[in-house]
């Protein structure tokens, strides 16, 4: 195995390409979740996200267009899981389970007729001074938008989530719909609104996937991202800064181990794909055993006024 061919310039710079789609999914679902949903969809809505923002990509020639419409269309496939789950009081882990189901099926219609095309990517942004810095203009300053942008996203959301009044009737929510209820919040309005929101990051993150980081159509291609995300809002303990860091410690775990390929390391090459969803699964399991986490009380739990 020769070590040397890994450039950890360009590993870092991987991992901050690798990490983005699942930090946008993560950092939306925690969100959904500090309202009081659990929405297992985000695979089926990240999925969505990708052969949509693909296809617009492809017929409009703008990566732009694509990513908006990638949002749109999986925020839109969310507020179907609202509606079931918050208006007609479905159970949420089925309805989410079913939500991944319609999306894997509805990308592998939509997508058919892309396979195979390349799409238009999103250039690197020109950070004038900061690119030019020797080593760490490389790793961190030579990056696409959407790379800064979910990192932006995570600090403004953590700052709406503990400095705001909006923020705070949406932990309120989530803590207690019926207190919150009582105090005259819109419970079911709130959810939706945060339900939307999450469905937006989750077709971000697809759209990353088949606009940047491939940048193809290739049916499956989210390959359990959308799971991995929700592992990492466990993982984090519902705070958004834990989120950044599970997330961009998962992208190094992927990346690595495609470094180790193909230095040649004397590893089973299933073992080394497996690796990172293996570790994803270890942490959860000690993170569970000790007891460590801080879900919002009323997590999962159906709410109607007349309860």
């Amino acid at each position: 195995m020769d070590l040397s061919s890994i450039n950890p310039v360009l590993l870092v710079a991987s991992i901050m390409v690798s990490a983005t789609p699942i930090l946008l999914a993560a950092i939306g679902e925690m969100v959904v979740e500090k309202a009081g949903v659990l929405n297992l969809g985000v695979e089926g809505m990240m999925i969505t996200g990708a052969v949509v923002g693909f296809a617009v990509a492809i017929n409009t020639g703008s990566p732009a267009f694509g990513f908006a419409a990638a949002a749109l269309a999986a925020a839109v496939l969310s507020l179907s899981f609202g509606f079931l789950t918050l208006y007609l009081l479905s159970n949420q882990v089925a309805t989410g389970l079913g939500l991944t189901l319609v999306g894997l099926g509805l990308s592998s219609l939509i997508g058919k007729p892309y396979e195979g095309m390349k799409a238009v990517t999103l250039p690197k942004l020109d950070l004038g001074p900061l690119s030019d810095i020797p080593v760490l203009g490389r790793m961190l300053f030579s990056h696409d938008f959407m790379v800064y942008f979910s990192i932006i996203l995570v600090v403004a959301v953590a700052l709406f989530l503990k400095y705001t009044r909006a923020g705070l009737i949406l932990r309120a929510v989530g803590e207690s719909h019926d207190s919150a209820h009582a105090l005259g919040y819109k419970v079911i309005r709130v959810r939706m609104m945060a339900i939307f929101f999450g469905g937006a990051c989750a077709g971000l993150g697809g759209a990353y996937l088949s606009l940047v980081r491939v940048p193809q159509w290739t049916e499956g291609m989210t390959a359990g991202a959308g799971w991995i995300a929700l592992a990492i809002v466990v993982f984090a303990s519902w705070r958004a800064g834990r989120v950044a860091v599970g997330a961009y410690l998962f992208g190094g775990v992927t990346v690595l181990q495609l470094n180790l390929q193909a230095a040649g390391a004397n590893v089973p090459v299933a073992l080394l794909s497996a690796s990172p969803y293996l570790i994803t699964i270890i942490v959860l399991v000690i993170i569970s055993a000790r007891g460590a986490h801080g879900a919002p009380a009323a997590l999962g739990r159906s709410f109607h006024a007349s309860g």
